[in-house]
């Protein structure tokens, strides 16, 4: 079983506006895991789960070449708007069933989109199409993410504290409870002898206050709660905007924030 969300056109633009990429220093341990395991040059790198490229495009100056999959013609059409490297090219394909031939590729990617996959088929596939000492890269997000601002950043991370706990209820059942259990779990059941394991790896960007919300807005729980009651969801983005906007004593949305977001994971070399 796999889920299919993020396929709209509106939430594919969401996604390319609105989503922290990895940061520069995270790319840079992923290229320093693969370099131990594998001499460059690098061919062929797979991002699965793609959605509009942000990661994707990130590795396409290290390897030969680069392909990003996705199942939302959406998100790959956003992706494709927004790529111009003559060496990143994107295909509509199921995590599950790779269009790549057997030991053909280098890294595998998957950033904020493996817990959606049916995760033995999927890592079946990886197996599949990595080369031998070819490496594996899972990293997710987690929803609770820390604003600064002046000397009140404690009170915007209160309010947003508050949001977050409103957003949960609208929880896909698929995830379960936990995210980063998830990813531990797999962490540990994975038959891959080396591997290592990141639980605090920050990424933190100056962003208009405006794109936080935006990124709120982009995330599966605010969507399925936008399904459910637009107006609730409409007024909960209004409301937490207006908080925060007064607790840093300013007049617009447009007031920049440092925005921190914290990514977890695990990178694995196949035999």
């Amino acid at each position: 079983m796999s889920i299919r969300l993020f396929e709209g056109k509106e939430h594919a633009l969401y996604y390319w506006k609105y989503r922290i990429s990895p940061s520069q220093d995270i790319i840079n341990i992923i290229l320093t895991f693969l370099q131990k395991h594998r001499s460059p040059p690098f061919g062929l790198a797979v991002d699965v789960g793609c959605g509009s490229g942000q990661g994707t495009v990130l590795l396409g100056p290290h390897f030969s070449e680069v392909v990003g999959t996705d199942v939302s013609p959406a998100q790959l059409n956003m992706a494709m708007q927004h790529s111009t490297a003559h060496n990143i090219t994107y295909r509509e394909c199921p995590a599950e069933k790779l269009s790549m031939e057997n030991a053909t590729v280098d890294l595998v990617t998957t950033i904020a989109a493996f817990h959606w996959f049916d995760h033995p088929c999927f890592l079946k596939e990886v197996d599949r199409i990595l080369k031998p000492q070819g490496c594996l890269v899972l990293l997710d997000y987690s929803i609770i993410m820390e604003l600064s601002y002046g000397h009140c950043s404690e009170t915007l991370n209160d309010i947003c504290k508050e949001l977050y706990a409103a957003l949960m209820p609208y929880r896909n059942p698929y995830l379960g409870d936990s995210s980063l259990d998830l990813y531990k779990r797999t962490y540990n059941t994975l038959e891959y002898p080396v591997k290592e394991w990141h639980e605090n790896l920050w990424v933190r960007k100056t962003v208009p206050l405006s794109h936080y919300i935006g990124m709120i807005e982009s995330l599966s729980n605010y969507q399925a709660m936008l399904r459910e009651d637009p107006e609730k969801a409409k007024q909960l983005s209004l409301d937490t905007t207006e908080r925060l906007v007064k607790a840093m004593g300013v007049a617009s949305e447009d007031t920049e924030v440092l925005l921190s977001v914290r990514y977890y994971g695990l990178l694995a070399c196949k035999p």
